[in-house]
């Protein structure tokens, strides 16, 4: 069986709509469970949750309160109440296509040697269209957009499934352990990091985790994510995040992402170059500010 399991703190306006595109997808109600933390929701939540199991009474739904704040907290809370051998890990602010539970169920009954699995992540832009200074690596920040196309294979290079859309077998969690709670966000603070420690913990043991073009996550993206307050603040807590999780592995692992900053601040130079000289500064300007933030963070400067 699956354990869907979606993490929520006040998404009120959405949680109904990710509850709906579950229920109304191929699998049936016997092949899933959803499991649903609240972490310390203070809107209309409960509310809206109430609602679709009155519209969906043969979904089994379970409410949990998760009183530590913070994502890691809620995620691992998550972890301990599920019953399936597979979890999923759905955003509050996503809906997802018909066929997504049904193919996740599918890849890992026919590959059992595949511990971990993750699909495409589409951004919905409430405004109506995509500014015009995103670049590809500022989406994939902004808006968790990850497309390796139309065939199922294994995660490219470093990469690594979207935390928003992401498949584990729960042996997973017994063998490298839990999420990091000094990582990812709290409450509206902008940490991240705990879903990269998982993975790179997955690879030091040899697992094996596949992107699946069949289990399709729309992410919704409000007007104020695009704002500049909201991009300074998450692209410092990326760097923040680093700090946190390099240097608890040790001061190595440390100096390694720091010389891994600098070559990605030669490669952020050569980008801004390319867009200012195809007359599209914007993209370029952003990316020095991406990276700049990023640095900050990383140095313990902010």
């Amino acid at each position: 069986m699956i354990s869907v399991i979606i993490c929520t703190y006040n998404r009120d306006k959405y949680i109904y709509n990710v509850l709906d595109s579950i229920a109304q997808g191929t699998l049936g109600p016997d092949g899933y469970e959803i499991v649903l933390i609240d972490n310390n929701c203070t809107d209309n939540t409960r509310l809206e949750v109430e609602r679709f199991c009155k519209d969906y009474p043969q979904v089994s739904l379970h409410y949990f309160v998760e009183t530590n704040q913070g994502l890691s907290h809620a995620r691992n809370r998550g972890i301990r109440e599920s019953k399936g051998d597979v979890l999923v890990y759905v955003d509050d602010d996503a809906t997802v296509n018909k066929e997504y539970l049904a193919a996740y169920a599918e890849w890992f009954r026919e590959h059992p040697e595949t511990d971990a699995a993750g699909g495409p992540i589409i951004p919905h832009y409430e405004t109506g269209n995509e500014p015009s200074w995103m670049t590809y690596f500022i989406k994939r920040l902004l808006t968790g957009y990850l497309y390796f196309g139309d065939k199922a294979k294994a995660f490219p290079g470093d990469t690594y499934p979207g935390g928003g859309n992401a498949a584990y077998r729960s042996r997973v969690f017994e063998r490298v352990g839990l999420y990091n709670v000094e990582l990812g966000r709290n409450g509206d603070s902008l940490g991240g990091g705990e879903e990269k420690d998982i993975f790179d913990k997955m690879k030091r043991e040899g697992m094996q985790f596949v992107y699946l073009p069949g289990a399709i996550l729309y992410h919704s993206i409000p007007g104020y994510k695009l704002e500049p307050d909201y991009f300074n603040r998450l692209t410092t807590g990326i760097g923040k995040s680093e700090r946190a999780r390099t240097l608890r592995i040790g001061k190595a692992a440390y100096r390694k992402r720091l010389l891994s900053e600098l070559k990605k601040w030669c490669a952020t130079i050569v980008l801004w170059c390319f867009y200012l000289i195809t007359f599209r500064p914007g993209r370029g300007n952003m990316l020095i500010r991406f990276r700049r933030n990023v640095t900050l963070g990383l140095t313990g400067k902010l």
